[in-house]
């Protein structure tokens, strides 16, 4: 009975951890459009940053793929996107919550 009842709570776990990567997945594919739109001139398009907007602007904070870019919390994270951080413009003011969301999800899923 023991087996059976642990086997019935990690198909649980697993289905909980499936469904919440897919819903990662799938955030990350819907803000795949705004990264694309509003990040990936400064950013470049794999999030390791432009070359030349990083000369340019003498920034080396444009690696979102970086350890320090991933502690961020999300709501941390969220607050760069929305309200902008040093050299950085707001880009996410005119964007919904999902959107924004959406695009975090994306952003996270470069630097895997």
């Amino acid at each position: 009975m023991k087996l059976k009842q642990i086997l019935l709570g990690g198909t649980a776990v697993f289905g909980l951890a499936l469904a919440a990567s897919q819903g990662l997945a799938a955030e990350a594919k819907e803000g795949k459009a705004t990264y694309d739109k509003l990040c990936a001139s400064c950013h470049g398009a794999d999030g390791k940053g432009n070359p030349a907007m990083a000369k340019a602007l003498g920034e080396k904070g444009l690696n979102l793929t970086s350890k320090e870019t991933a502690k961020l919390s999300d709501d941390d994270a969220l607050k760069v996107i929305t309200e902008g951080r040093g050299k950085m413009p707001a880009a996410g003011k005119g964007l919904s919550k999902q959107e924004q969301k959406d695009l975090l999800g994306y952003v996270r899923s470069l630097a895997k």
